[in-house]
């Protein structure tokens, strides 16, 4: 279990936005405590203030090499609608980092697999950064993600980089393809990664056999990651070697207001990363 840093807010500046999608924006903020993003864990995630609005949890996209604390956040109720409303110079109150991380130490010198859906890419995004900047520390890296049509894809930018970096390979689907399907991704005439139609769990058939010892990471839409377990476990994998984010109602940040809690967990404090073994029977009912 991860330690909270603070329980106060600091000020948080926006100096750069970048849109993603339609209604998804990237903001690079710049604290006002002196943090860096090395002072936060790929996984956890901060609690973000609008005054006069309220807070909503936000994980964390930024990696260790970044040069300022990131955010993804999609315009879905008052407060993400109105955080991403604001423009470079605007400020937002920022407490935090919560939550475990993902064990990335874990998987050095591991073959590993990063799977996500949707949303569930930011997250994920820290993780992805570091085997690109730092191959030497993994076997190979697997990523695999899929989005509802190709204008939901986020990060498109910053595809070429990852399915160029030693050792990974990059795979992107969609539910629902467009005429432009897979052009939308193409760099200079030529594809930027593997791209396919259809669910993520079905990508794992183009990775082939799983090595033994492999890691996965697998985080989006519960149903999802029901369905890319399931398959996981199909092809080999055991239940220690995978890990799972998940998400529900988070207010506190501390595990005291019991609005995220799940079974004996509050995901706030002992999550949103747990090892597939401790979520599996509230999970999946087929008890996988």
């Amino acid at each position: 279990m991860a330690e909270t840093v603070t329980l106060a807010y600091t000020k948080a500046v926006i100096k750069e936005v970048r849109a993603e999608t339609p209604d998804t924006f990237t903001f690079s903020f710049e604290l006002g405590d002196g943090r860096r993003p090395a002072d936060f864990l790929p996984g956890q995630f901060n609690m973000l203030y609008v005054q006069g609005a309220g807070e909503v949890p936000i994980s964390i996209a930024s990696s260790a090499d970044d040069a300022t604390v990131k955010h993804t956040i999609k315009a879905v109720g008052s407060v993400t609608g109105l955080i991403c409303g604001m423009n470079a110079g605007d400020a937002i109150g920022l407490r935090g980092p919560y939550g475990t991380h993902w064990p990335v130490e874990k998987c050095y010198g591991s073959d590993l697999l990063v799977i996500t859906g949707g949303c569930g890419l930011p997250p994920l995004r820290p993780v992805i950064l570091e085997a690109k900047t730092h191959p030497e520390r993994f076997k190979s890296v697997n990523i695999l993600y899929g989005a509802r049509t190709p204008k939901d894809l986020i990060y498109k930018g910053e595809y070429e980089a990852w399915g160029k970096a030693q050792g990974t390979k990059l795979y992107v689907t969609v539910d629902k393809a467009e005429d432009e399907w897979p052009r939308t991704l193409e760099t200079r005439g030529r594809p930027t990664c593997e791209t396919s139609v259809g669910v993520v769990s079905a990508l794992l058939q183009k990775v082939g056999s799983i090595p033994q010892g492999a890691k996965a990471f697998v985080c989006g839409p519960e149903i999802m990651m029901k369905f890319t377990v399931l398959e996981l476990l199909k092809m080999g994998m055991t239940p220690v070697d995978i890990f799972v984010s998940l998400e529900r109602n988070m207010t506190c940040g501390r595990g005291t207001c019991g609005h995220c809690q799940i079974g004996p967990y509050f995901i706030c404090r002992d999550g949103p990363v747990f090892n597939y073994t401790k979520v599996r029977r509230f999970f999946a009912k087929e008890g996988v």
